[in-house]
């Protein structure tokens, strides 16, 4: 997989992020562990993720019948296990129809979770066939929240436009 291309930092932003050797670095780790770990039901996805130490945390998908735990957030126990204050970086790959690994996007509930630890948190993304490296508040720009957590009230929704 070419990991040389320049993210253009989501749909509907004009940040870009370049792709460094610490991402293909990255990438690698998480593809060795899926190359050697995959199992179709029980480990479909690996993940690596990068510390603000530098330290790189790897991950596996858990499964089975009735339950899943994601790649990612096994990756981050093991950064948190470690300490790790912050997450710079992660990627998650899983097995293309050749059974070669590839750069997968994160579910929605990963996209939360990684968004609670950081929203500067870079992704390495597939946008479309190409590699491309976003900050997970680009694919979560609106997360969850109660409403006794923001900094703002809400008005009730009336017709017309909203701000002012």
């Amino acid at each position: 997989m070419d990991l040389t291309q320049t993210a253009r930092g989501g749909p509907d932003t004009d940040a870009t992020y370049e792709l460094t050797s610490a991402d293909v670095e990255l990438y690698e780790a998480a593809r060795r562990l899926l190359m050697t770990a995959h199992h179709s039901e029980n480990h479909r996805v690996a993940a690596a993720m990068r510390g603000g130490s530098g330290a790189i945390y790897l991950g596996l998908h858990l499964g089975s019948k009735r339950i899943n735990v994601c790649a990612e957030s096994s990756a981050l126990a093991n950064a948190r296990i470690a300490q790790e204050d912050s997450i710079h970086s992660v990627v998650a790959v899983s097995m293309d129809g050749n059974s070669e690994p590839q750069v997968t996007n994160p579910c929605g509930l990963c996209r939360e979770l990684l968004r609670s630890y950081g929203a500067e948190t870079f992704v390495l993304v597939d946008g479309e066939g190409a590699v491309e490296k976003i900050r997970i508040k680009e694919l979560l720009p609106y997360p969850w929240m109660r409403a006794t957590e923001t900094e703002w009230d809400t008005r009730p929704p009336r017709p017309g436009p909203q701000h002012g």
